[in-house]
C-alpha cells in the first residue's frame, strides 16, 4: 500500500521520492534532492511492482523534525507565516492544475501576477512544500546554508569561524586564525607525512605538525623532547581537518598512499564500458585464467590429491558468449593459453562429445578467429607470438599490470564459475583460511581432471543461454524484440552488426600456436615425454637407422598425446606420428596426467634408492668373499702342475671329467625308495652266490670312448 506523503528511495541510483497525491490509477511524485522539483505522474502499479522487486525502498522521512516554537528566531517565524500564506492562499486552491504538467506554467504565471511574487520565488515555494511533506514548517527558511560557504573569509585580529567549546580556567580558548602561513605549513605536513606508503592517520599528521611548527624543543637526560604550545597559540584539530579537505586531492592521496596501479584498479571513475569499443562479434575477444577453488584426483589412483586446476575462458566481449575453453594443470601459462586459442576455433560439438555431452551446432556457435584479443602481459608478452601476428593477422592488446578490471567481463565470469563449484562440488575451497578443528576440504576432493571439465562445460553451456543483468542494449535490440542472452546477441550481431569474424583451418592454427618440444630418435622410435612415436616417413627415410639427425621440432596438444606432429614447408604442411604399441597403455590419458605418472614413479624409485645401494654393496661384499675363498682354496692345492702348457693342454678332458660328475650329481631319480634290493644269484652245481656286478669302468676308458665318438662324428681315422 502507498501513502501520500509517503517517502521512498530507488536502490540503483538513491534516487528520493514523495508521494504528493494519488489518483487512481496514478500517483504523484516529486524528488526531494533536487534544488526544483516539480510533480511528475506515474502508475500506481508500478510502485507496487518495484516494491515487490526489491527496487523501491520505504525510508523513514528526513523532514520529519520535532521543531520548538522556542528555538525559532523573530525571523523564522515572520517568513515561515508569509510563505505559508502564499502557499494557502494561491497554491492550495490552484493544486489540481499544478499537479499537471500540461497548463502548469500557464497556472504558476496567473499566481506570478495575482500574488505579486517572481516566478522563480513561486517555484522555489512550491518545491519546498512538496519536497518537505507540505507542512508548515516545511516553509521554514535554509539558515543552515547561510554563512558564505566555500568562500574564504577576510581575516581580521579577532579569530573568524566557530569559537571553541572548551572552558578552561572559566576563559574559552580563542585559538588562532589560519592565515596563509598556516596554510602553508598544513599543506607541507600533508605532502610529507599523509602522502607516504606509512599510511599514517590524519590525527597522526595534525601531531607532527604540532611537534614541527608549534613546539618548544629541549633535552632531557640527553633525549630530544617536545613541548607543545598552550591551546590559544596552536590551530585545532577542527581547523586541520577543515583545511585539510580543502587541499584535499583524492587521486594523488590514494596513489602515494597505496599505488598508482591500486587506484586505477580499485578507485579510477568509470566513464565507460567494455561493449562501447566493439561495433560487433569477433571485434574483440577477452581471454583470462583462474585457479579453480577446488582440489582434483588423479585419474590414474583416486587416492592421489593432485592439486587445484586452471581455467582458461575466450569469451566476446560484445555478446558475452564464451568461444574457447581450456581445463587443465598447465599455467597460467602459455601453453594454456594456447590451449583455450586451440578450442576457440574447434569444433564445439565434437569438443564436448570427448567430455560425453550431446550438443548441437546452435548451442555453442562459435569457431571464429577475431580482430583483436585483450590478454594478460605474463602470457602474451614472455613469449613469442609473432605467429599469432603476422600469420592469422590478429591484433594483441596487452593490459597493463595489475589492471585485471581491463578484462571485467570474463573476470565477473569466473567469480561466478568458482561460486558454484564451491555450492556443488565435493573438495571445493570453501573458505580462504581455516580455522582450528574445520575439516581438510582436500580430503573431499573426488573429481579427476575428465570430469570437472564436464562439470564446467555444463555451466558454459548454461551461461550461453541465460539472460545478461545490465547489458548494454541497443535500440534496435528492443525494436526486434531481441532476449540479451549470449547466443542471442552473437547471432543478432552477425546479422546486424560488422563484426570481426573469420575462420580458419584448424590444423593451420595449431602449426602457428600449439606448444612445440624437442623429440629424440633412437632405434625405439622418436621419443618424446619418455613416449615413443613412429611415423611413415620415418619408415620410408630409415630414421631409426641411419640416426644422423638425432633430434629434431615436433608440434603437440597435450589434451591429445595419441599424436604429435612434425612441420615442415614452412608451417603449411605437417608428418602426422603415432603412439607405438610400448606406449600404448597411455592413449586417451592427458599429457598431464602421465607427467604426474612419470613423476610419481620417479620418487618412489628415489625412495628407493637408498635401500638399492645397500643391496648392490651387500652383493659386491659377498661376491668378493667367494672369490676370496676360491683362491685360498687354490693356493692350498698339493695337486700343482708341473708347467703352464701342461695346466692348459689338459683343459677339455678335465671338463669331460667334471661334466659326468655333474651328472651324477644332477640326474633325477624320481623314486628312490621303492627300488628293490637285488636278488642273490647261487650256482646251481657248487651251490656258491655269484657275484654278477659289472666291472666299474674307469675314467681313462671312458675318455677313450667319448674321444672315439667325437671322431667318428667329424669323419677322423683312428
Amino acid at each position: 500500500m502507498i501513502y501520500i506523503n509517503q517517502v521512498f528511495q530507488y536502490v540503483t541510483d538513491s534516487t528520493r521520492i514523495r508521494v504528493i497525491d494519488i489518483e487512481e490509477p496514478h500517483v504523484y511524485i516529486v524528488n526531494i534532492d533536487t534544488s526544483s522539483a516539480m510533480p511528475r505522474r506515474e502508475l500506481y502499479s508500478n510502485l507496487i511492482t518495484d516494491m515487490n522487486q526489491g527496487e523501491l525502498l520505504a525510508i523513514n522521512d528526513p523532514y520529519a523534525k520535532v521543531i520548538s516554537e522556542s528555538d525559532l528566531t523573530e525571523v523564522q517565524i515572520r517568513k515561515r507565516e508569509e510563505d505559508w500564506e502564499t502557499i494557502q492562499k494561491y497554491c492550495v486552491p490552484n493544486m489540481q492544475d499544478l499537479l499537471y504538467k500540461r497548463g502548469r506554467e500557464n497556472k504558476i504565471r496567473e499566481i506570478v501576477r495575482d500574488s505579486n511574487l517572481g516566478k522563480t520565488k513561486v517555484k522555489k515555494l512550491l518545491t519546498r512544500y512538496w519536497q518537505r511533506g507540505m507542512t508548515k514548517n516545511a516553509m521554514l527558511p535554509d539558515y543552515s546554508n547561510s554563512g558564505g560557504k566555500g568562500r574564504t573569509k577576510v581575516l581580521t585580529n579577532a579569530k573568524v569561524g566557530r569559537p571553541r567549546k572548551i572552558n578552561i580556567n572559566n576563559e574559552y580558548q580563542t585559538g588562532i586564525n589560519i592565515t596563509d602561513e598556516v596554510k602553508v605549513q598544513i599543506e607541507h605536513v600533508i605532502n610529507k607525512y599523509y602522502r607516504i606508503k606509512n599510511n599514517y592517520s590524519l590525527r597522526d599528521v595534525y601531531n607532527f605538525m604540532l611537534r614541527d611548527f608549534y613546539s618548544d624543543r629541549y633535552k632531557e637526560n640527553g633525549e630530544l623532547k617536545y613541548r607543545i604550545w598552550e591551546a590559544t597559540r596552536i590551530p585545532s584539530y577542527h581547523q586541520f581537518y577543515y583545511w585539510f579537505k580543502k587541499l584535499e586531492d583524492p587521486k594523488k592521496d590514494i596513489q602515494f598512499r597505496k599505488s598508482t596501479k591500486e587506484y586505477e584498479l580499485k578507485h579510477r571513475p568509470i566513464l565507460s564500458d567494455s561493449k562501447s569499443e566493439t561495433n560487433g562479434p569477433g571485434t574483440r575477444f577477452q581471454i583470462d585464467a583462474t585457479i579453480a577453488d577446488i582440489y582434483l584426483v588423479s585419474s590414474l589412483d583416486v587416492n592421489k590429491v593432485i592439486g587445484r586446476p586452471v581455467i582458461y575462458a575466450v569469451l566476446d566481449v560484445y555478446s558475452r558468449i564464451i568461444t574457447g575453453l581450456y581445463v587443465g594443470l598447465e599455467g597460467p601459462s602459455w601453453i594454456g593459453a594456447m590451449m583455450a586459442l586451440d578450442n576457440m576455433v574447434a569444433d564445439k560439438v565434437e569438443f564436448c562429445m570427448q567430455y560425453g555431452i550431446n550438443i548441437t551446432p546452435e548451442q555453442w556457435p562459435t569457431h571464429h578467429l577475431p580482430e583483436i584479443i585483450i590478454a594478460d602481459r605474463g602470457e602474451f608478452e614472455g613469449y613469442s607470438v609473432e605467429n599469432l601476428i603476422n600469420n592469422l593477422n590478429i591484433k594483441i592488446e596487452n593490459t597493463t599490470a595489475y589492471r585485471g578490471d581491463l578484462k571485467g567481463i570474463v573476470e565477473r565470469k569466473f567469480r561466478t564459475l568458482n561460486g558454484k563449484v564451491k555450492q556443488k562440488a565435493p573438495g571445493a575451497i570453501q573458505k580462504e583460511y581455516r580455522e582450528r578443528g574445520d575439516q581438510d576440504y582436500r580430503l573431499n576432493a573426488t573429481l579427476n581432471l575428465k570430469e570437472f571439465t564436464s562439470l564446467v562445460i555444463t555451466m558454459v553451456l548454461h551461461h550461453n543461454k541465460k539472460i545478461i543483468d545490465k547489458y548494454p542494449i541497443e535500440k534496435e535490440m528492443v525494436a526486434d524484440g531481441l532476449v540479451p542472452t549470449p547466443i542471442n546477441l552473437w547471432n543478432w550481431g552477425i546479422q546486424n552488426r560488422k563484426g570481426r569474424l573469420r575462420t580458419v583451418d584448424r590444423n593451420i592454427l595449431r602449426l602457428n600456436v600449439l606448444p612445440r618440444g624437442k623429440a629424440t630418435i633412437s632405434r625405439a622410435g622418436i621419443k618424446f615425454k619418455n613416449l615413443l612415436y613412429g611415423s611413415r616417413q620415418a619408415i620410408e627415410e630409415q630414421w631409426y637407422l641411419k640416426l644422423k639427425n638425432r633430434s629434431l621440432e615436433i608440434v603437440y596438444d597435450p589434451r591429445h598425446i595419441e599424436k604429435v606432429y612434425i612441420p615442415h614447408d614452412e608451417g603449411i604442411d605437417f608428418e602426422t606420428c603415432i603412439l607405438l604399441e610400448p606406449s600404448q597403455q597411455y592413449k586417451g590419458d592427458f599429457l598431464e596426467e602421465i607427467v604426474f605418472q612419470q613423476q610419481l614413479r620417479n620418487e618412489l624409485e628415489e625412495m628407493e634408492r637408498t635401500n638399492q645401494i645397500q643391496l648392490t654393496v651387500n652383493t659386491d661384499a659377498a661376491l668378493e668373499e667367494i672369490i676370496k675363498k676360491a683362491a685360498k682354496n687354490k693356493k692350498q692345492s698339493f695337486n700343482q702342475p708341473t708347467s703352464k702348457k701342461a695346466k692348459i693342454a689338459a683343459i677339455r678332458e678335465n671338463k669331460d671329467v667334471e661334466k659326468q660328475l655333474n651328472r651324477e650329481a644332477e640326474k633325477f631319480d624320481l623314486s628312490p625308495n621303492k627300488v628293490s634290493e637285488a636278488a642273490d644269484v647261487i650256482d646251481f652245481v657248487t651251490k656258491e652266490k655269484i657275484d654278477e656286478t659289472p666291472p666299474k669302468k674307469s675314467g681313462s676308458r671312458l675318455m677313450e670312448k667319448l674321444k672315439k665318438k667325437r671322431d667318428e662324428e667329424f669323419g677322423k681315422d683312428k
